[in-house]
């Protein structure tokens, strides 16, 4: 079990650590909120993962024919809340004292990237590839094998996102409410140009 545990975690790594959307978020919340704020932001997408590594270890092909047949609905209800998410970004004011994110709010940080995930076609297509490039989609019946392959991709996801969210907290205190509002604007139109991206590809 414990080559799958291995090779789960170094997929899930590897699928969270390209700098996209969620990566914005999470940096961009983990310096106005906090680094709870930041991981839980990641550990939305963490969670999306492992979801779409579920499709791929147990080789679910009528739920993945499902969501790529789906595709474009779901790049168009994720691009236009990355709309949202930027255009919100970029005009929010920061607090004149740095407060950590509480209640709500945590939980929408974690739901918050969770839909923008799972709205990513792309990501259960780059779970098939990979799964099936490395010989993974067949665990020969062993769903104990897949399940701890699934647990691995999560907690190599996760992981990812607590270092990033740590590393990001530990520059925490060095920014201003004046550099924050920069932060702030510069978070938002990179969202928001993620979402014009996933726009235009979708009508391409």
């Amino acid at each position: 079990m414990l080559p799958y545990l291995l090779k789960g975690l170094l997929i899930g790594f590897s699928i969270a650590a390209p700098v996209g959307p969620i990566g914005v978020l999470c940096i961009r919340r983990t310096l106005a909120e906090g680094r709870l704020a930041g991981f839980l932001s990641g550990l939305g997408a963490a969670t999306a993962d492992g979801l779409y590594g579920c499709v791929a270890a147990f080789g679910l092909t009528a739920f993945s024919n499902l969501l790529t047949a789906q595709s474009g609905w779901l790049k168009l209800a994720g691009g236009v809340f990355l709309l949202y998410l930027g255009a919100r970004t970029f005009f929010s004011r920061p607090a004149e004292r740095q407060a950590d994110a509480r209640g709500g709010s945590l939980l929408g940080s974690y739901l918050s990237t969770l839909f923008l995930t799972l709205t990513n076609p792309v990501t259960i297509l780059a779970f098939l590839g990979i799964f099936a490039g490395l010989n993974l989609g067949n665990t020969g019946g062993d769903y104990a094998a897949a399940g701890v392959l699934v647990a691995g991709v999560f907690l190599g996801s996760a992981a990812w996102w607590l270092t990033l969210s740590t590393l990001v907290g530990l520059l925490r205190e060095r920014f201003t409410p004046a550099a924050m509002i920069w932060v702030n604007r510069l978070a938002g139109l990179v969202i928001f140009g993620f979402g014009v991206a996933a726009l235009l590809v979708r009508g391409a």
